[in-house]
């Protein structure tokens, strides 16, 4: 099982926090956002991480380094960072997606260690973490089927009909990676540059059982607004 993380994008909704430091390297609880994720992903014994890297690269490449010298990073460069979205960053590392199982995460999401090990010790091969709740327009969101299996992602889906906000942190499994690269090139052939990566999901849930775990429960935020920055501040 390997790490696969996406911190590459401007954040310019965070303005004027991001002016001159990529989104994940923001603190919060006296830590940078993916300092928190890195040291829940060390606990559980996961060392291999792959992160997608763009805006302000030097800054968080050399962090992470030094801060984290017993992980094997692999730096991945999305060089089109100011006009793409995750879609084309998991695209660009699809070769190393698709070498393993992986926990696939935004570097923007803080989330307490338990997450991890809740998705982890899953039967299910692929499954996502969703926090159960009514939802507006901007959250990406799921609707269940059965069995706690998802049928339906994306930001556009109908709030009325939505489980919940699927917040950025998931189990694939190799298969299931092997299926979404696939479904990503050809999101990508067809100029789909400027999507979020669960566009390239969604095609592959009427032929792939894809499961959610609740963790409603839990305190975790995906951080896009000052609004979030804020509320996690006080949430740590």
């Amino acid at each position: 099982m390997k790490a696969f993380i996406l911190a590459a994008g401007v954040s310019r909704r965070l303005y004027p926090e991001t002016y001159e430091t990529p989104k994940c390297l923001l603190e919060i609880g006296g830590r940078p956002i993916i300092d928190h994720q890195l040291l829940a992903l060390e606990s559980i014994g996961i060392t291999d991480i792959t992160v997608i890297v763009g805006y302000f690269r030097e800054i968080l490449t050399d962090h992470l380094n030094k801060t984290f010298p017993d992980l094997n990073f692999n730096f991945i460069i999305n060089q089109h960072f100011f006009a793409t979205n995750t879609a084309y960053s998991v695209y660009l590392g699809r070769d190393m997606l698709c070498s393993d199982a992986s926990l696939l995460m935004n570097a923007d999401v803080i989330y307490p260690k338990e997450l991890l090990n809740r998705i982890m010790d899953s039967k299910e091969g692929t499954v996502l973490a969703v926090d159960i709740k009514t939802c507006g327009r901007e959250e990406v969101k799921v609707i269940e089927s059965k069995n706690q299996r998802i049928v339906a992602i994306g930001k556009e889906l109908i709030e009325e009909n939505c489980l919940g906000e699927f917040i950025g942190v998931a189990k694939l499994s190799k298969e299931f990676n092997l299926r979404f690269s696939g479904s990503l090139e050809n999101l990508i052939d067809a100029g789909g540059r400027s999507d979020y990566f669960e566009a390239g999901m969604h095609p592959l849930l009427s032929e792939i059982n894809v499961y959610y775990t609740d963790v409603s429960d839990l305190p975790c935020l995906e951080i896009d607004f000052i609004e979030d920055l804020e509320e996690a501040r006080k949430l740590y």
